[in-house]
């Protein structure tokens, strides 16, 4: 890992590479820094102090302590010259085995796959993962983060997915304005109180989508978080056992949308793809009938059709939809208007 920040210079390295997502991966490294010293400090910290524990001066320390207030929402106090946290800034620290630590970059890398936004709390994650890792995986991760760093950030975002996560922990009635007009100009934006059960990434969109009650429309909505322009806590709460089935929920449907009625499927594959899509488990409902001729027979119980649709149309003309029949006609009219595009007959 580079030294502080003040240590380098340009925007790119020697060997002509983008420096800047060094840049802030050291920054975020040294905000964790900075963050643990005021953890273990409960009555507070003079930023002379903080400066010498983390080897910058005064004045960086007075710059990162602001910034850490602002960008990274922690709750820092000052009193008579010295810093501290808030309690229960910190959530309780964890004791993984190198097994443990493995999986949660896993999950925390494919969440860097399915989200297209810069996310600092996924950095923070990453540089804390860092700290507990092996050297080797340590790299890995280090990588990763410099990744997640180069996508633009996005303030609105930053600020929506805070406020949600805020509302779906503490059990509290979310208000939001959603553009609902990005399929049909004519639906515009829409005011909601929602009650948050879940926070999903999508690996199809490469988003992640709000799951909760929608107290207007009476039942439960799925809600793409880059579409929400605007999010505030209210003061009224819900039990939060009502989300306790949102797990379950999601389990039906084929990506996030789970909130449309279960029908079954029913997808022949040709042999020249079928164990390829054997080897994997696709879905929890799933059922494969293998074929004399060698294809198999994907069979499964989904909510809502759009999502698998786009699985279907994945595998071009090796996957036949055999039921329901209007995902097959469905399936159908978007390969006909495929081959239109490229001018061939439907």
């Amino acid at each position: 890992m580079s030294g502080p920040a003040g240590g380098r210079g340009g925007t790119r390295d020697a060997a002509g590479n983008d420096d800047r997502a060094g840049l802030k991966w050291d920054r975020a490294a040294r905000y964790l820094k900075i963050a643990r010293v005021l953890h273990q400090h409960r009555d507070g910290i003079a930023a002379a102090a903080i400066a010498d524990l983390v080897g910058v001066s005064k004045r960086t320390v007075y710059r990162d302590l602001a910034a850490m207030e602002r960008d990274a929402g922690l709750p820092i106090w000052q009193d008579g010259g010295r810093y501290g946290l808030e309690e229960g800034a910190f959530l309780p620290p964890l004791d993984l085995t190198l097994h443990e630590a493995m999986t949660l970059f896993l999950a925390a890398r494919a969440l860097a796959k399915a989200s297209d936004e810069y996310d600092s709390e996924l950095i923070g994650a990453f540089v804390k993962l860092a700290a507990v890792l092996p050297p080797v995986l340590a790299e890995h991760v280090q990588a990763t983060a410099d990744i997640v760093a180069q996508r633009p950030p996005d303030p609105r975002f930053t600020r929506v997915f805070r406020t949600l996560t805020e509302a779906w922990a503490r059990g509290r009635v979310v208000e939001i304005e959603y553009d609902a007009a990005t399929y049909d100009a004519s639906r515009g934006v829409r005011r909601a109180r929602v009650r948050p059960f879940a926070i999903e990434p999508s690996a199809l969109t490469h988003a992640l989508y709000l799951i909760g009650h929608d107290e207007g429309r009476g039942g439960q909505r799925t809600f793409k978080v880059e579409r929400i322009r605007e999010a505030s806590l209210t003061t009224d709460t819900f039990d939060a056992s009502e989300g306790a089935g949102a797990a379950a929920l999601l389990a039906r449907g084929w990506d996030v949308i789970a909130d449309q009625p279960v029908q079954a499927v029913a997808v022949r594959f040709s042999p020249s793809v079928a164990r390829r899509v054997a080897e994997t488990r696709w879905h929890a409902s799933q059922v494969l009938e293998p074929q004399a001729d060698g294809s198999v027979v994907w069979h499964g119980r989904v909510a809502g059709l759009y999502e698998i649709q786009v699985w279907i149309l994945g595998w071009g003309a090796d996957a036949e939809v055999l039921e329901p029949p209007e995902l097959r006609a469905s399936v159908v009219e978007q390969l006909r208007r495929a081959a239109a595009t490229y001018g061939e007959p439907g």
